[in-house]
Formats: C-alpha cells, sequence, structure tokens
C-alpha cells in the first residue's frame, strides 16, 4: 500500500480565472473539496482521495472500496465511500461506520455527519466522544447539510423527504419536503436563509425557509447528481445525470449559465474555487476539470479521451464489450494498475487470487486458495462476486448468458497474456 505523508508546503496550482485539469486517478472523480488554504480533494472509484497542491497530489489510501464524498474540517481531512467507513487523514483512521455505503458528508466545528444508504445519518463528534446515529428514516441518505451554528442538520433521502434534526437530542424536528422521486443533493445558504435541492426526477427547486416559497429551476434533464453555492452566494451550480452544468445566479434568480461540461457521462461532483472565479467538476473522466466562470460557452469538454466503458459496443467483439461494460471501470490490462479500483489483470491465468503486490485485497481474497483460470473467472461471473467469494470488496455483478461468459474468458486470455 502507497502512503504518503501530507505535507505544509504549498507548490501553486494554475492562478484561479485559468482552465485546468488535475490528472493522476484511476477511476470517475466523485466527490470534490476545498480547503481555505486552497488545497483541493478529490475522492474517487479508484479507492483513493487525491490532495492537489499542484499538479502531483499526494494520495491518501485505505478505503477498500470506492471513495464518494471528501471534506475538510480544520486542518484534518474526512472521507466515505462505498466500504460504509468514514475515515480521518492525515493518518486514515476509522472514525466511524455504517452498514451500507456512505454517500454524503458535512462538517461543522464539533462533529462531521455521515448519509448512508443503510437509512441512517451518523453524528461523530471531532474530538473522539460518543457518536451519535440518527434514524432510522426509512431510505437510504443522500445527503446532509449542517446549520451554520451546528445546531440542527438538514437530510435528504431517497424516500424523497428533507427532513430537519436536532444535532443535540438526535430528534427529528421538521419535515420540509415530500418530493416523490428521492432527493440526491442539497445546499444550504444560511445567511440568506434558503436551501437548494436536486432530485432524481431532475428537479432543481430553492426553498425559502422564512416563507415556504419555493422556486423551481427544473430543466428536462435528469437525475441532479452535483450542487454547489459560490463563496458570496452569488451563483448557485447544478450538475446532471446527462453531463451539463447550470449555473444559476442567485442574486436576479435567472440561469445565467446553461452548457454541456461532459463528452458523455454524467456530473457527479461540483465545487467553486474559493474566490469564486473557477467551478471544478468530476465525472466519468479520470480528471478533475476547472474552468472560468467568465469562460465562453466553447469550452473544453470531459472525457475527451473516451474510457474503454463508452466506447461504441459496435466497434468492439463481444468479449471485449463483455470486459468494458462489467471489468474496465475497476481493471487494466497492463503491467500498471494505472490506480483501478481493482488490481491490473495483466498475467490474471494461472495466478492466485489476492497476489498482486501493494494491492490493498479484501481478507477473503488474501485468505483464498483460488487459482484464477477459465473455470474460475467463468463461475465467478456466472454465480456473481458476492456469492462466489463472499465478503469480496468486487461490485455485484454477474453475466447470465454462458456464451457472454465464454467469450469474456476467451478475450482475457489473449488481452492479458504478458506477449500481448
Amino acid at each position: 500500500m502507497r502512503w504518503l505523508v501530507l505535507t505544509l508546503g504549498l507548490i501553486p496550482l494554475p492562478a484561479w480565472s485559468e482552465f485546468f485539469t488535475l490528472k493522476g486517478h484511476g477511476g470517475p472523480i466523485m466527490g470534490i473539496a476545498i480547503a481555505q488554504d486552497g488545497r483541493i480533494a478529490t475522492a474517487s472509484f479508484d479507492n483513493s482521495v487525491g490532495l492537489w497542491t499542484g499538479q502531483t497530489p499526494e494520495w491518501l489510501e485505505g478505503h477498500e472500496a470506492a471513495v464518494n464524498t471528501v471534506v475538510f474540517n480544520g486542518t484534518a481531512i474526512y472521507s466515505a465511500g462505498d466500504d460504509f467507513t468514514l475515515r480521518r487523514w492525515p493518518g486514515g483512521e476509522i472514525v466511524g461506520q455504517h452498514k451500507g455505503k456512505i454517500v454524503g458528508l458535512a462538517a461543522s466545528k464539533t462533529h462531521v455527519a455521515t448519509a448512508s444508504w443503510d437509512g441512517m445519518i451518523g453524528l461523530w463528534p471531532v474530538d473522539g466522544s460518543e457518536p451519535m446515529l440518527l434514524g432510522p428514516t426509512g431510505s437510504g441518505v443522500n445527503a446532509v447539510e449542517f446549520t451554520a451554528d451546528g445546531s440542527q442538520l438538514y437530510s435528504a433521502g431517497v424516500d424523497g423527504s428533507v427532513r430537519l434534526w436536532d444535532v443535540a437530542s438526535g430528534q427529528e424536528v421538521d419535515r420540509l419536503i415530500e418530493h416523490g422521486f428521492g432527493v440526491n443533493r442539497l445546499v444550504l445558504n444560511s445567511i440568506d436563509n434558503w436551501i437548494a435541492y436536486g432530485a432524481v426526477d431532475g428537479v432543481t427547486r430553492i426553498l425559502d425557509l422564512a416563507t415556504g416559497d419555493e422556486r423551481d429551476f427544473t430543466l428536462d434533464r435528469r437525475p441532479i447528481l452535483a450542487l454547489a453555492l459560490s463563496p458570496d452566494r452569488s451563483l448557485l451550480a447544478v450538475g446532471d445525470g446527462e453531463g451539463f452544468i447550470m449555473v444559476i445566479d442567485t442574486l436576479n434568480w435567472r440561469i445565467s449559465q446553461d452548457f454541456r461540461a461532459t463528452l458523455r457521462g454524467p456530473v457527479w461532483a461540483l465545487a467553486f474555487s474559493n474566490d469564486g472565479q473557477n467551478i471544478h467538476a468530476g465525472g466519468i473522466d479520470e480528471a478533475m476539470y476547472s474552468w472560468p466562470i467568465a469562460a465562453s460557452e466553447d469550452r473544453e469538454q470531459m472525457a475527451a479521451a473516451e474510457p474503454s466503458f463508452l466506447k461504441n459496443p459496435n466497434e468492439m467483439g463481444n468479449g471485449e464489450r463483455q470486459f468494458a461494460r462489467k471489468c474496465s471501470i475497476c481493471h487494466s490490462l497492463s503491467p500498471d494498475d494505472q490506480r483501478r479500483a481493482g488490481p491490473t489483470l495483466y498475467g490474471v491465468f494461472g495466478r492466485k487470487a489476492g497476489t498482486v503486490p501493494d494491492y490493498l485485497y479484501s481478507d477473503t481474497l488474501q485468505t483464498s486458495d483460488i487459482i484464477w483460470d477459465e473455470e474460475t473467472i467463468n463461475a465467478l461471473f456466472d454465480k456473481g462476486p458476492d456469492h462466489y467469494i463472499p465478503g469480496s470488496n468486487m461490485p455485484m455483478q454477474r453475466i447470465s448468458g454462458s456464451q457472454d461468459r465464454i467469450d469474456l474468458v476467451t478475450f482475457l486470455r489473449h488481452a492479458t497474456a504478458p506477449e500481448n
């Protein structure tokens, strides 16, 4: 496992108001956080957090599955993801754990809150004292937001509700919204007393917390996957599943910009630079993109180099097509793992499971006696990793067609051979 110590020295990033990218991850960018000193943290499907003060990051590694979300809290960094854990950096120690994936984080002076698909909300004191779990809510929780003083917490859920909780007692005190579809994201503007929410059905609305009135900025795109408020509260950025970023002018309540940010695929993460001059975004591409807010509509699009899982399926044989759909987002075919979520498949035939150097395997695979060959790879996708290797970190998926599995094995036999 590759461990690096955090440095206090800052290597300048490109000046704000310039276009730039941060490249180095081996999977999609799921979350972005900005520190007061200008550092950028990126959470990725490759199981890691990148901490950027320049173009070469420090890698924070320890998560055993995709990292979905990251937040700064003073000098500490907190990250959480599909391994159900909340970790604090530097060090990477586990400070909280759920029974389902964690998809949202928020921080106050005293607590870090976690939103989990186990239907619970975690309140984890930063001083290490006894945590509290809020709920159950009856469905997965997607997002959390503290009020400015940290005394209350808003949550959004798969059931379409936006709830308000009292942090001291852990009790639900209000249910502001009952939307017919799941609410994915929240942004709270405590100073101007409104909260914005984005939902699975594409709804983007701003609720006035004093009057209960709503402003609707819904466009014909869905789902809403990311929201971000500029530091001066004048701009609200909205990212959706179709790859667009909409920017709402919150002073005049109008859409000031609306542009396609990705070549293909969704916008999963958004954040503004500290001076509000740039909008940072993450998606399927293995890089974070940052555009000046003042840029023209002719912007470079994310995922300009198309990942293999987005290639035209008609240009691939069936075996390669199965690999692109089921495997390529996590595994490379080259000797280098390319920082993917899973180990490289180079030379996989005849290799004992759990033996690629410098890769953090689950305990199940480390103690397994499986040798990867035509039979075991076929069985893996016939039964599904969750049944074939219970306790593995591999995503739960099957290839039900026997010919599809045969074609995948044939492709892998050729593509992973060292001579190729």
